[in-house]
């Protein structure tokens, strides 16, 4: 279904709060940049900010979020009987495959994440709150067991775990090296 005209409008003003928290922190770090110059950048007021993000820290890693749903989405459009670590995997290899290659506003907010616990808090705080759709994603492919919805949370965390370290590796090597190496 397709999003009417004030979704579509949210989504876009969303997008550029975003892009306007990525480009100022990568020009003039992130200790200088301010909710208001984000929201001059975005030609929004600070009260819009504020409809939409909580925090500077937020707004730059909403990218992350959008990242992290597109990858619930691909688990859950994943065939049923498919096992759950063959949807995790497969799904990653789906989105990755669509975003394509390296973004450098991307790279450079995975470099800030790491200089700054700040970001570092936020992102797990963003990575959590999706970990349980993820979860129940993986879960709905197991018998419904106490067991099962345990292994299903702990499949989930050490792949996000594995997925962190492997785009850390990935991102610390050379422009242009592919994904799979």
């Amino acid at each position: 279904m397709k999003a009417g005209l004030r979704e579509r409008k949210k989504m876009a003003t969303r997008q550029a709060l975003h892009e306007a928290a990525v480009a100022l922190s990568i020009e003039h770090g992130l200790e200088k940049v301010t909710v208001e110059a984000i929201a001059d950048a975005a030609e929004v007021s600070r009260r819009t900010f504020s409809n939409y993000f909580a925090s500077k820290e937020e707004a730059l890693l909403y990218g992350d979020e959008l990242r992290m749903r597109l990858l619930v989405d691909a688990v859950q459009q994943r065939p049923p009987a498919e096992p759950p670590w063959a949807a995790l995997t497969g799904a990653a290899m789906d989105v990755q495959h669509d975003l394509g290659a390296r973004d450098p506003g991307w790279v450079a907010q995975v470099r800030l994440v790491r200089r700054h616990p700040a970001l570092a808090a936020q992102q797990v705080s963003t990575y959590a709150s999706l970990e349980d759709e993820l979860t129940a994603a993986i879960a709905s492919r197991a018998a419904d067991s106490p067991a099962c919805a345990v292994r299903a949370r702990l499949m989930t965390a050490a792949f996000l775990v594995a997925m962190r370290v492997a785009v850390q590796e990935w991102l610390d090597r050379p422009s242009g090296t592919p994904w799979r190496t």
